[in-house]
């Protein structure tokens, strides 16, 4: 794939809108290190390279382990994933997949028995932002660099 078009330059407006809806997220009170995590799954999911990247570093720097971001996609099956991360990542594959899965009652139960109403419904925002940063950066053919 190569680059189609840099939608960076192209619309700033929505670019400029999009980077408050981040700025929201990072003000949120679920972790940075969970968040980064959640945008590494949706980003696997939705095949999106250069958020896959971006995230890593991004978890990286945060003082994520080489073993969570390699087990990433296999959390199911995972020790070293606490509780509340498994309903995060569980309610990102749902969301992420919504077409296929919605969001039962039982995983909402589930991720409320993990996070206040406020933070589920920032969960919420985190996952539609990365989903159309993935969906942006796909269709306009960025790449990781």
């Amino acid at each position: 794939m190569t680059q189609r078009i840099n939608y960076f330059k192209m619309m700033p407006e929505v670019v400029k809108m999009m980077r408050e809806i981040e700025k929201y997220t990072k003000k949120s009170t679920v972790s940075k290190k969970l968040q980064e995590l959640m945008k590494i799954r949706a980003s696997q999911i939705n095949g999106c390279a250069f958020c896959l990247n971006m995230h890593t570093v991004e978890a990286r720097k945060l003082g994520e382990t080489e073993q969570r971001l390699y087990c990433i996609s296999a959390w199911r099956d995972c020790t070293f994933y606490s509780e509340q991360e498994k309903a995060a990542l569980a309610l990102t594959e749902q969301i992420t997949l919504i077409v296929e899965n919605h969001v039962s009652d039982e995983l909402y139960h589930h991720v409320r028995q993990q996070f206040t109403e406020t933070e589920y419904l920032d969960l919420l925002v985190l996952i539609n932002q990365i989903n159309s940063w993935n969906r942006l950066s796909i269709a306009t053919g960025m790449m990781a660099e």
